[in-house]
């Protein structure tokens, strides 16, 4: 806005461009502040909604209940305390600080509370967003039942309560550092308001006299020549003459300019003196605020000593993991040293600061950094000179704690270690009397079976079998071990609309079955459950429910029930359609069809006519993200596998609980401060079809289960609720095993001395898997344990000593019923040599006949690979088998080819399984029912135990899978089922 005077008028004249330039910048402000606060609250109100759908709505309000309370209780303390801290503030300024300003009491009250609330929302904010869960942890903690042996303390101080407690300790230093900042602020706002007389009062009210006598003279010689003006000249006036006006000025302007001459004059006369007792008082209070300051600081430097003591039972000096000779000996003690120069600083900061011996305030922190320097050089030096000379007697007693918490945190401590003795004496007829473990042993590989069924069961090119699995399913009354895989929707392979990928392709549909140890007679696995809709050869599975709407690959969300049918399987040349009739979905009224049509950035949710008043749209439905929507602080098995339970598909994940606290505990990883303990206590159930997720802890002695069940308390559930048919396929995960097995190659050795010198290192076992050397994982098998009665399901992995090949022992662990989770130990005798997987290997490359075929194979464009090496165990003795796989440079997967079986010094190598046992053992011991490839070059055909009617059935299915799958017009399909015919009608004319 612009003044213009004209003519007497006055006129206004406004900057238009500038007014809307600052229009434009609130309503810019205003646009980014109702973006923030809508983003944030579409993204709560939707996971809300989620939350509810699933049940779990109060797991959803813990975090957020939990921080209410803290930051509530946090806010009301800090603020209030800082408002009487700002309140003691001002009155010490007031009663000791001399000024002749007076300050607006109520503007200066009201910005107190200003700043003790910003205060108390920060502290608050920062305090229960960090700690809230820490807290949960300390709060609802369970006792370990096990003590520390250096600080005689429950396991559970250290994995639930250390954090939380070092937490605090922070957010102490944070609130220090932040009453600093709000000191030096408050007393620049008092400084600001009532501002300290810096000179004596007498120098004060002289300059303020000074002041009004100029100001009274000029006053004065200002009315006197006005009245000299207004009165005429006076008698003795020049006659016929006038007074110039600026003869009257100047005489004014030399009075004023006389008078502050004068002033002036005077003042440097008497020289003003300094207020002595203002600048003492001022020094005073902030040395006082400072000396207070430093107390707390002190107390907290104290008390993070006190914790950090407890840290060295984490750490790793020498050989010992956890606290060793050195770090109790002379770390602990120097940290011991600065907690008392801690207190020691405290008492004597108030007494130099009292004193005003302010130089003397450098001794302690001084002291402190010179306890610490010289502590560091001391524990070198003692590491150095008195334990590595004499390290194994030093040490001894900390090894041993070393070895006792490994074992109990790895779950180690309770393994049941037995004898096996690897006798040389099976038979045929021992062979043949353990059918459960020879029908079980798998002449398949993951890889290839995931790449058969992906070329066969795939139907479409959409479809995708993400990865293969092994479970066991009772078929024909006997314990079978299977590959089971999910054919689900790849929604990178579906035309990329909005409504296919949302409203049309939904879901997957159905798996492929197969057993591990039966494969067709081109070499491939034969699969029992297949096709679209599923059709099963097993009696006991039958899939009602096939439809997969939450798996691995399900990344986009979904509306149901619209307008728009779903996609449901291909059916020939023609789709079939279908409506889903689960209950999983949110349901889309008008409010939450905005609130999700902004969190998805989807405009056609929002105007699409396909979307009515029953339609739902489904989210997070990648069953991993899923569950870690629901309770991110467990870890997850990256690989979840699909099992069928009374016709429904069901996803298990198995889940960790962890701690990198144990005292005294090896970090697998052989990091310090990564995970060194973990237990798989929970295991969690998701519906395919549903969505229903089930978390229930299946180990309910592990503390850091029992505790979130404490704080979730409606998440989790018992062993006693978990389904009998879901029980049955629980798995102990090879993941967890084979960290156990990693951890039990060093501490199966409970000796000091044998542990200290590395006496009996093992490794896990080496094989040949493809052409190339690599360590064995663990595998699952099924096999009568010594002494047991009945077969069990078993995950194996085995082991040699270190930088040798012989086999030393097996880890087994148990999977079925009242057994599952309990691990054992077999060693094998140490008088005698038991072959080890790369003594078997190197036993096959010096076989004659095998490296003349594996030879002819690679150069006739061809490539070989050696699958999986099997141990089992069968009575008290160990076999090895191997499959051989054959690529062919026109087939896109590798085919059986060739079983290897070694026993003892022998080794047969045949076409069938069934026809290796009988070429190692003799007639009667090919009992596995196998079926493998009659290709030219092998020395054997069809197995012994597969009688005519069972290849005219297996030739008839061929034949039938054949002409659907002509009239599918699926002529890859119909190619491969007539070479599989072709081959059964080989083996049945042999």
């Amino acid at each position: 806005m612009a003044k213009d005077k004209k003519k007497g008028k006055v006129t206004y004249t406004f900057n238009g461009e500038g007014k809307r330039r600052n229009v434009f910048g609130k309503l810019l402000v205003i646009a980014i502040f109702v973006i923030v606060i809508v983003g944030r609250s579409v993204g709560f109100l939707t996971d809300w909604m989620w939350f509810r759908e699933l049940g779990f709505t109060r797991v959803f309000w813990t975090q957020l209940a939990t921080e209410l309370k803290l930051g509530i209780v946090i806010f009301l303390i800090s603020g209030l305390l800082v408002r009487v801290y700002l309140n003691s503030l001002r009155k010490g300024y007031f009663s000791k600080i001399e000024s002749h300003e007076i300050p607006d009491m109520h503007k200066l009250n009201v910005l107190s509370w200003v700043i003790s609330v910003i205060f108390g929302v920060v502290a608050a904010f920062v305090s229960a967003t960090s700690t809230w869960q820490s807290f949960l942890m300390f709060a609802n903690s369970s006792k370990f039942g096990l003590k520390d042996p250096i600080f005689g303390l429950d396991i559970s101080f250290y994995v639930f309560k250390l954090d939380f407690l070092s937490k605090l300790n922070s957010i102490a230093i944070f609130v220090i550092i932040g009453v600093v900042i709000v000191t030096l602020i408050y007393y620049a706002v008092l400084l600001s308001v009532r501002k300290p007389d810096i000179f004596d009062k007498k120098d004060v009210f002289e300059d303020l006299e000074a002041d009004d006598a100029a100001k009274q003279a000029q006053a004065g010689d200002e009315t006197s020549a006005d009245d000299e003006v207004r009165k005429g000249r006076p008698d003795n006036s020049i006659p016929f003459g006038k007074r110039d006006p600026v003869d009257d000025v100047t005489r004014i302007i030399k009075g004023f300019s006389d008078k502050a001459k004068e002033q002036a004059k005077k003042r440097r006369e008497n020289k003003r003196e300094i207020n002595r007792s203002n600048v003492d008082h001022l020094f005073s209070l902030a040395s006082g605020k400072a000396m207070i300051l430093g107390v707390v600081f002190y107390v907290m430097l104290g008390i993070h000593f006190v914790l950090k003591q407890f840290t060295l039972l984490h750490a790793h000096t020498g050989t010992v993991y956890g606290a060793g000779f050195t770090d109790i000996a002379i770390t602990q003690k120097v940290y011991l040293l600065v907690m008392i120069l801690a207190v020691v600083g405290a008492i004597t900061l108030v007494r130099h600061v009292h004193k005003k011996e302010y130089l003397k305030l450098a001794r302690v922190p001084m002291l402190i950094i010179g306890v610490l320097f010289l502590g560091t050089i001391l524990k070198v030096g003692v590491q150095s000179l008195i334990v590595a000379p004499d390290e194994i007697n030093k040490e001894s007693k900390y090894i041993k704690n070393n070895i006792q918490y490994t074992n109990h945190a790895y779950g180690l401590d309770k393994v049941k270690v037995d004898s096996f003795a690897a006798q040389n004496n099976l038979t045929a007829a021992d062979i043949a009397s353990n059918k459960p473990t020879i029908s079980n042993i798998r002449i398949n590989d993951y890889e290839p079976v995931k790449d058969y069924y992906n070329q066969t069961q795939s139907i479409r090119q959409y479809y995708d079998f993400k990865d293969v699995d092994v479970d066991r399913y009772d078929i024909n009354g006997a314990e079978t071990q299977v590959y089971l895989s999910a054919r689900e929707i790849n929604e990178a392979k579906i035309s990329d609309t909005w409504i296919n990928k949302h409203l049309k392709y939904t879901h997957g549909y159905g798996v492929a079955l197969s057993k591990v140890n039966s494969v067709t007679a081109s070499g491939q696995p034969d699969v029992l459950v297949k096709n679209i809709p599923p059709e099963s050869n097993i009696p006991e599975i039958k899939i009602k429910r096939p439809e997969i709407y939450f798996g691995e690959l399900t990344n986009n969300y979904i509306i149901v029930n619209g307008d728009e049918q779903e996609f449901d399987y291909p059916d020939g040349n023609n789709n079939k359609y279908t409506k889903y009739k689960g209950k999983a979905g949110i349901k889309l009224g008008i409010v939450s069809r905005l609130l999700f049509s902004i969190r998805e950035g989807s405009m056609q949710m929002l105007v699409s006519r396909n979307i009515n008043s029953d339609s739902r749209i489904i989210i997070n439905r990648n069953i991993l993200e899923r569950v870690n929507k629901i309770l991110p602080y467990l870890e997850y098995e990256k690989d979840p596998y699909m099992t069928i339970v009374d016709g429904r598909l069901y996803w298990v994940i198995d889940a960790y609980t962890t701690s990198s606290n144990y005292p005294y505990s090896e970090p697998y990883s052989g990091q310090i401060g990564t995970t060194n303990y973990i237990r798989n206590s929970i295991k969690v159930v998701v519906d395919a079809y549903n969505g229903d997720v089930n978390y229930y802890v299946v180990d309910d002695k592990d503390p850091i289960a029992k505790t979130y069940a404490k704080i979730y308390p409606t998440l989790f559930k018992g062993k006693d609720k978990i389904p009998s048919g879901l029980k049955k396929h629980f798995k102990y995960p090879s993941t967890l095993l084979n960290i156990q097995a990693g951890a039990y190659t060093k501490y199966h050795m409970n000796e000091v001395k044998v542990f200290y010198q590395k006496e009996d290192l093992w490794d896990i076992a080496n094989q040949i898997y493809g052409t190339k050397e690599r360590p064995m994982s663990s595998s699952f098998f099924i096999f009568n344990l010594p002494g047991e009665k009945r077969e069990e399901f078993i995950n194996m992995i085995p082991f040699t000593p270190k930088s040798k090949q012989n086999m030393t022992a097996i880890m087994m662990a148990r999977n079925d019923g009242d057994e599952y989770g309990k691990l054992v130990v077999y060693k094998f005798p140490k008088n005698k040599t038991v072959y080890g997987p790369m003594q078997v290997e190197a036993q096959i490359d010096q076989n004659s006949e095998i490296a003349k075929e594996f030879s002819l194979w690679n150069s006739s464009g061809t490539t070989y690979k050696r699958g999986d090496m099997f141990i089992i165990p069968v009575n008290n003795s160990i076999m090895y088998v191997e499959p051989v796989y054959l690529e062919a440079s026109n087939q896109a997967i590798p085919e059986v080819k060739r079983v290897i079986v070694a026993y003892g010094d022998k080794i047969a190598y045949a076409s069938t399984l069934d026809e290796a046992l009988e070429n190692l053992f003799g007639d009667g011991a090919g009992n596995s029912g196998s079926v493998s490839s009659n290709s030219s070059g092998g020395s054997g055909g069809a197995s012994g135990s597969s009688n005519q009617k069972e290849l005219i059935g297996k030739a008839k299915e061929a034949y039938d899978n054949a002409v659907k799958a002509q009239k599918n017009g699926d002529w890859k399909a119909y190619g491969e089922y007539l070479d599989e015919l072709s081959g059964y009608l080989d083996q049945l004319a042999g």
